[in-house]
């Protein structure tokens, strides 16, 4: 039971009344007939093998309203490819599986290569990116829904409350991030979202001053979620990141491209748990470690297409500020933590903070050496410019991929 309370710049949908998942659902299903909906899963082969996703494919053999599903399998031998189709041929909903290791897609990849318009690394940005484009050349889905494939609590009622807001044709949201709380057995959780983007937001607007790219991030309730919805219009002209940055940089191209009230949050389960990365004080490219670096450099970049001008002295000041304000974050979520009986470390939140606080330098020297590169990958409305067919292309590749349906 969530409270009623519209913080920040953009709407907060609650959970106030424990509707049930079933009259959510039925309401879908009359939104459907006008509005196809498509999810999108972005999946590792190895995902296969996990209770998670095992758990995700039995909730959904109960969704009556989804048009279709769409699942991009990284990292996939034939063989296993082979076997995703039979493991998500349990599904019911008409299913596309994006081999992105197959050598159909591999060959439109070099394409958009040589045009230098190809995702830079592989990784979940690049999985969704080309789900989305497949999407697009479909043509036939008004809205699109993502979620990870390693959540241990899900539940149906998670895409059902996910995609509401921007299936409802009378409502004006073109976007949903959905928000939850973390914790699970017994512990709290969501360190980089507690103990990194918050305290920077925080120090930002010490250090930079307040603006609206900074107010409309510390709006969201958990920035960092993977699971939003979407209009499909608003694919084209979105560039996504590659990296750890992908949320923060979805959420930045909204900010760029829509009104502030066309964009919502919406509470989706009362419990969340999903695969833990670990800290990886040891290796910078790695873990927490990595994230930290990428959402950091995400927002410095956006700021300074706003107008800012960053030194290493600033750098310096925003990690004293951030130091500071992070490690009082770590006192409040400890006392909450300990009122609501669930268990912390306060020693690994500490060190979490002095990792994040030496990322946060690391992140601005590496803007300073390489303050014009471009972690984005291109709209589909640039990559169609360069490439008229694109669309074609990767319909064509899917569909042979899967011609033994």
């Amino acid at each position: 039971m969530g409270d009623f309370h519209q913080n920040g710049t953009i709407t907060t949908l609650h959970n106030l009344a424990d509707r049930t998942t079933e009259d959510i659902e039925r309401e879908l299903v009359g939104f459907s007939r006008t509005m196809p909906m498509t999810l999108v899963l972005p999946s590792l082969y190895s995902e296969l093998q996990t209770d998670a996703l095992e758990g995700i494919v039995q909730q959904l053999k109960d969704v009556p309203y989804l048009s279709q599903i769409v699942v991009g399998l990284d990292r996939a031998t034939k063989e296993e490819f082979e076997h995703a189709k039979e493991y998500f041929g349990r599904l019911p909903q008409p299913l596309k599986i994006l081999w992105n290791d197959g050598p159909r897609l591999r060959a439109v990849d070099e394409k958009l290569q040589k045009l230098d318009l190809a995702p830079k690394e592989p990784g979940k940005g690049r999985n969704v990116w080309y789900c989305y484009g497949y999407t697009l050349a479909q043509g036939n889905s008004k809205v699109i829904a993502m979620h990870d494939c390693d959540i241990k609590t899900y539940d149906r009622s998670l895409l059902a409350r996910l995609v509401y807001p921007v299936a409802n044709p009378s409502f004006r949201y073109q976007f949903s991030k959905g928000f939850y709380s973390r914790y699970a057995d017994g512990k709290l959780n969501g360190r980089v979202c507690r103990l990194l983007v918050t305290p920077l937001l925080r120090a930002l607007k010490q250090v930079c001053g307040s603006n609206d790219y900074i107010e409309y991030l510390d709006s969201f309730k958990y920035s960092l979620s993977g699971e939003f919805a979407l209009r499909t219009d608003v694919i084209r002209n979105l560039r996504i990141p590659s990296d750890w940055g992908i949320e923060i940089g979805v959420l930045s191209e909204l900010h760029r491209n829509y009104n502030e009230r066309n964009i919502c949050q919406v509470d989706i389960a009362d419990c969340y748990d999903h695969k833990h990365q670990p800290l990886s004080k040891e290796d910078a490219e790695k873990g927490l470690s990595k994230m930290s670096t990428d959402i950091t450099k995400a927002v410095f970049r956006k700021l300074a297409t706003n107008g800012f001008v960053f030194t290493e002295e600033h750098f310096r000041t925003i990690k004293a500020s951030y130091f500071r304000i992070a490690l009082d974050f770590v006192e409040m979520y400890y006392n909450d933590a300990m009122f609501n009986g669930l268990q912390i470390d306060r020693h690994s939140e500490e060190e979490a903070v002095e990792l994040f606080a030496k990322n946060i330098m690391e992140a601005g020297q590496q803007y300073l050496d390489k303050p014009m590169e471009t972690p984005f990958i291109p709209s589909w409305n640039r990559i169609q410019a360069a490439e008229p067919d694109i669309f074609e292309q990767i319909y064509d590749a899917v569909e042979l991929d899967n011609s033994n349906y």
